[in-house]
Parts: C-alpha cells; structure tokens; sequence
C-alpha cells in the first residue's frame, strides 16, 4: 500500500507535465509557423519479487513471475512538424513553406537559428527580417524605389523598380535529419541540436525542400478540439490516480486500527 502511494504519485506528477504540454499547444494555436508538442512518458523500473522461469522442483519451473512497477516518468516533450494550414494575407513579404524546410535566420551573435514563420518585414536598411528584427539568410536587400516583390515558388526574390525588374537574391531553405531533435529558442525560433543533424540547405523544391508559397502564411498545427480531448484525458487520469492514493489511505487507515 505505501507502495501504491508513491506510483499514484508518480502518475499524478506526470499528467500535470501532460496538461502543462497541452496548454502550450492551446495558447499558441493562433501562433504563425508554430508545432505542436506531445509528452510521451515511460514506465519505471519493476522490482522482481517472484523469477519467470525460476525452477520449482527437478523438472519444472515457473511459467510466469511477479513484477511490481513503480510508476511512470516523463522521457521526451516531443515537436510534431505535420502541415498547418496556409491563411492568405496579401502581403508581399509573407512567404508559407509548403511540405518541409525551415528559414534561415540570422542571430545576434552571428549564429544561425531556424523558423517556419514566414512573417517577414523590412527594417530600416531594407533588409527582410523577422518580426523581432533578426535578418533572413542569405540576406535579401529591397531597394528603397521597389513598388512591388514577387517570390517564386523555387525562392528568386525579385523587385519592381520604375526602370524594371531586379533580382534580390534567392532564399534557400535548411531540412534536418531528424525535426524533432531541434532546440526551440522561443520566439518561433529554433536551434541545431546534436540530435537534430547537421542542416542541409537547398534552393526550394530541391533534393525534399518544400516550395514557398507568398503572400501566405503558416498557421499552428495544433487542432483545438483534439487538444480539449487530451485535456479531458489528462484531467480523468489525474483523478483516477489521485483516487488510488485515497483508496491507499483507506486501506493503510484500516490496517492500522486493527491494533486497536
């Protein structure tokens, strides 16, 4: 039964970490680019109290033994990079990625971080940057005279000017190996990782790079009424545990009035 107190426990703790993931996902489902997270939990350790395949005389054994778990843990909040929907907005310099493929972005201290949020806009130099200020690379330059931009679908960024056209340069796009093993910076930034590999950087509708879409942007990946059905979940797995706890206690009160 003190047994049952701590594995109850353990299982309380790990549908408030479940909850803490799903209200992320919940307040940034109008979040532009944004992925959404799922904890995935593991069993404890067991503790073998009877051996399968033990052997109980000359010529038998046992056919099953006796384990008794611990409970569970939390052993990943993991990224899942499905499509979100595009939401047109008609301005220029609002670029969706479609199928796979981040943003490169240009951090502060010379480092490159990663984002599908194509809200892009122009600083005071003309350069096409976040919303936070941080530049695209390659950097992308737009004259002071340009009246219109276009972006292809393959990245060829190019600017009306009263005496043409010019182009600006061409935006590439970075895959990884391994999407999920990128560190999330906040901000709709992402980080290298390790776990993540090594980018590999391609003109758009290259070698598995997804193609840009302008004038649009990504919306979250998170559905809201699959989120309330694991809130709901979560919620009812909470309780049920907080009841063995109790039953526990029931149990550990009845056995010690017996001395009585």
């Amino acid at each position: 039964m003190i047994r049952a107190l701590w594995t109850a426990g353990t299982g309380m703790a790990a549908q408030q970490t479940n909850l803490d993931v799903i209200s992320n996902n919940l307040s940034n489902v109008n979040t532009s680019g944004f992925k959404k997270s799922r904890a995935d939990f593991a069993d404890l350790m067991y503790q073998n109290m009877r051996q399968a395949g033990a052997s109980t005389g000359d010529d038998s054994e046992l056919p099953s033994g006796i384990q008794m778990g611990h409970g569970t843990r939390l052993v990943a909040t993991q990224k899942i990079y499905t499509q979100g929907s595009l939401q047109s907005t008609g301005n220029d310099l609002d670029i969706a990625i479609q199928n796979d493929g981040f943003f490169q972005i240009t951090m502060p201290d010379g480092t490159l971080a990663y984002t599908r949020d194509g809200s892009f806009q122009k600083d005071s130099q003309g350069r096409v940057v976040t919303s936070e200020g941080y530049p695209l690379e390659p950097a992308i330059t737009i004259p002071d005279n340009a009246t219109a931009i276009t972006i292809s679908s393959e990245g060829i960024v190019t600017a009306t000017i009263p005496t043409g056209t010019e182009e600006l340069g061409q935006i590439t796009l970075a895959r990884f190996i391994n999407n999920a093993g990128l560190e999330s910076l906040g901000g709709n930034l992402l980080k290298e990782t390790v776990a993540s590999g090594a980018p590999l950087v391609n003109n758009p509708g290259e070698e598995g790079a997804g193609t840009l879409v302008q004038e649009y942007v990504e919306m979250s990946n998170v559905q809201v009424v699959e989120e309330m059905v694991n809130m709901i979940v979560a919620q009812r797995a909470y309780e049920i545990n907080s009841k063995a706890i109790t039953t526990a206690d029931s149990m550990l009160e009845t056995a010690a009035s017996l001395k009585r």
